[in-house]
């Protein structure tokens, strides 16, 4: 992490506060800024949930403000055009009033703890941004006294970095779902993105593990946060239809909402954890669901595990959630119930490929007249070497040479695929040697694959 202006330096907490009561902090255990900065910015490691794809465009130039979601920066958030957008990621407070078993910030946590106020969050954004450090932030935050209490202090830092300095750049609230429907109005009238932690994959888990959490309360919210998103996008429609309205239409969370869930912590198999991904993209059009690998915390309770579950486990699940938003599969298809050990995501090859040796009756696929959805079904071939095949075959039949050409992973296609001048000879009748010849080792797994 940067180092902070030295006017940041020596500002010390004057409170903290916890279990709904303000506490005065002794002199001695004074926490300065930078010491805020360090365990606010580490509390936030957690939150998978930051990327900034969706941002729409904006520039600051020529307008008297400041800020801008267009440019480089140095932190791993990726918009879907592969503009890197840096952003400033912290809580408001790791104090919380909850006992989540999984959450290393829970209010029985032995962890060492810090609040900002809403100015020193908006001081640090600015003048990380002056610095060139980032070009966005993302602030949640541990709960403290009540969920409108925290929610209003997220929202105030969103709205002084927008009207008070007029901040173009691009900003992710954490919402607190039990708020109220005027917070969340006016956090998605300043951030750009919104987010609301489904935190477990099934009720079941939620209750316990973290039995002061509802998961009908949190449904309510992402609902709200739905329709006050397709009602900003329907305004925006009607304004771009009507080109002489002079009225500007009111913004909401312009890059939709996203959640996370954490994998490992409760018994929920793979199966479960795409079971509720499908209907959360489904009823709440989220934008992303994050996986994040439970990893074991500091004074754990005993009903969670002792180690965390393998690495792999989270990237097999972005792939088949990947599969699933751009792919056409369904989640019978990638963990089907029916076939013992398959709710399990394989960890030795991909979701695709282990489907596409589930179903050797399915190929091979004739690269010339196949259409697309069976073209995307082949392993090795991702969305863009589809749409270069599609192209290709309008002016020639494939061969083998035109294959290698369009850049396609030639090991991994070819025993799936028929061309002109390929066949593939008998090669899916014994699919557990091919499985062996084409499972790379762990450490170069594609997400794309």
């Amino acid at each position: 992490m940067p180092t902070p202006p030295q006017s940041l330096r020596r500002r010390p907490v004057a409170q903290a506060e916890t279990h709904g009561r303000t506490l005065a902090a002794p002199a001695e255990r004074s926490v300065h800024i930078l010491d805020k900065l360090s365990i606010l910015a580490d509390a936030a490691k957690y939150d998978a949930s930051c990327a900034s794809s969706g941002a729409g465009k904006r520039d600051s130039r020529g307008t008297g403000g400041i800020g801008s979601t267009e440019g480089m920066g140095i932190c791993h958030s990726y918009t879907p055009d592969g503009r890197c957008v840096s952003l400033l990621k912290i809580l408001l407070t790791n104090f919380c009033i909850y006992d989540c078993a999984y959450c290393v910030n829970r209010v029985s946590s032995n962890v060492r703890r810090a609040r900002f106020t809403p100015e020193e969050v908006v001081r640090l954004t600015l003048d990380f941004y002056r610095r060139n450090y980032i070009e966005g932030l993302f602030l949640s935050s541990g709960i403290v006294k009540s969920g409108d209490h925290t929610m209003g202090q997220l929202v105030e830092v969103a709205r002084s970095l927008r009207e008070d300095h007029a901040f173009a750049g691009y900003i992710h609230l954490k919402t607190i779902p039990d708020a109220s429907p005027e917070l969340l109005a006016l956090a998605g009238k300043y951030a750009d993105r919104l987010s609301i932690n489904v935190e477990l994959p099934t009720e079941t888990g939620l209750q316990a593990l973290a039995p002061e959490k509802d998961a009908t309360g949190i449904r309510g919210a992402m609902g709200q946060l739905r329709w006050r998103i397709e009602e900003a996008k329907e305004q925006v429609r009607a304004a771009d239809a009507a080109p002489r309205a002079k009225a500007k239409p009111p913004r909401f969370a312009p890059a939709g909402q996203s959640t996370q869930m954490i994998v490992g912590a409760d018994s929920a198999d793979d199966r479960d954890v795409l079971d509720t991904s499908a209907r959360l993209y489904g009823s709440y059009r989220l934008r992303r669901v994050y996986y994040s690998a439970f990893s074991p915390i500091p004074d754990a309770s005993a009903v969670l595990p002792l180690k965390a579950p393998p690495l792999m486990r989270e990237h097999r699940l972005y792939q088949a959630d990947w599969l699933m938003r751009f792919y056409g599969f369904e989640v019978d298809e990638i963990a089907p119930r029916t076939q013992p050990g398959a709710t399990l995501l394989d960890l030795d090859v991909d979701p695709k490929l282990a489907w596409a040796l589930r179903h050797p009756e399915q190929f091979p696929v004739d690269l010339n007249t196949a259409p697309k959805e069976r073209l995307l079904r082949v392993p090795g071939l991702g969305t863009r070497s589809v749409k270069r095949i599609l192209g290709a075959r309008r002016y020639a039949r494939l061969r083998l040479d035109d294959l290698a050409r369009l850049r396609a992973p030639l090991s991994k296609v070819l025993p799936f695929v028929q061309v002109l001048d390929h066949h593939p000879r008998g090669s899916l009748d014994r699919p557990e040697l091919l499985r062996a010849k084409l499972a790379p080792p762990p450490q170069q797994a594609s997400l794309f694959g």
